[in-house]
């Protein structure tokens, strides 16, 4: 990734632009890099902002989704930032569910893309053959529509991941967090604009997992991506930001 990676008081994080603030969130496989396009198109007009989640810093008693909304919000206050619009993708989605039912009036709107928090067909509760490059790979291709998509330093990058006792032990750890903490009845709750991106294809969080986050969400609305997977930002970043750009404009007239 070419911008700026920024680190002070043990966050490390992107920040490029000036304007209305937007806080994107990676998922529990996922990097800064999945939102690059979003930073491309968006910090010309808007302060874009990804912190890195300490997804294997935790300590493993504490690892879940919870303790990762309560790192954003410490974030949020060292930044001295307030009335965002917050992102996520995946897990990252679901941490920004849950951050948005305690701190309502720190969030101005919210975008969810292949987010957690319903259900979901993760990679399992376990990694059979995470010895297996091959096995691996097939997983990672799982994830988009196009499986040219898991480029050989993307399925590296995993396969180190799950080869790595302390990060598979995490891993597996959020992977239970974010189960047991379903957002079905909660969701009724968040008043705020919502926008769904998803992508029509998405085998982890598939099409109905979108049907239901827009009939319980009071105030959302839904965009298909069509030949796309779990990565609408990723896999078809222009379209993605289409979708973005006109949510954006509504929420932000000042800015249209």
């Amino acid at each position: 990734m070419s911008y700026q990676l920024r680190e002070e008081d043990g966050y490390r994080y992107i920040d490029e632009g000036q304007g209305e603030v937007l806080i994107l969130l990676h998922g529990l496989m996922g990097a800064l890099s999945n939102w690059e396009p979003v930073v491309d198109r968006f910090s010309n007009n808007y302060r874009v902002i990804i912190p890195m989640l300490p997804l294997y810093d935790m300590p493993l008693l504490t690892t879940g989704v919870k303790t990762l909304s309560k790192f954003l919000h410490k974030f949020v206050e060292h930044l001295n930032i307030s009335k965002f619009t917050l992102m996520g993708n995946s897990l990252g989605g679901h941490v920004a569910l849950i951050y948005v039912l305690n701190h309502p009036e720190f969030v101005h709107s919210l975008v969810l893309t292949g987010s957690s928090g319903l259900y979901e067909n993760a990679m399992g509760a376990s990694f059979p053959r995470r010895e297996s490059y091959d096995y691996i790979k097939e997983k990672v291709a799982y994830t988009f529509y196009d499986p040219i998509m898991a480029s050989k330093e993307l399925v590296d990058d995993v396969f180190a991941t799950v080869n790595d006792r302390n990060r598979v032990i995490r891993i597996l750890a959020m992977a239970k967090s974010a189960i047991r903490h379903n957002m079905e009845k909660d969701l009724y709750k968040i008043n705020m604009p919502v926008c769904l991106i998803w992508g029509r294809d998405d085998k982890i969080t598939p099409p109905d997992v979108a049907e239901e986050f827009l009939k319980l969400l009071p105030n959302a609305e839904l965009n298909w991506v069509e030949k796309c997977g779990h990565a609408p930002m990723m896999e078809r970043p222009e379209e993605f930001n289409e979708y973005l750009d006109k949510f954006l404009k509504k929420v932000y007239p000042v800015n249209a």
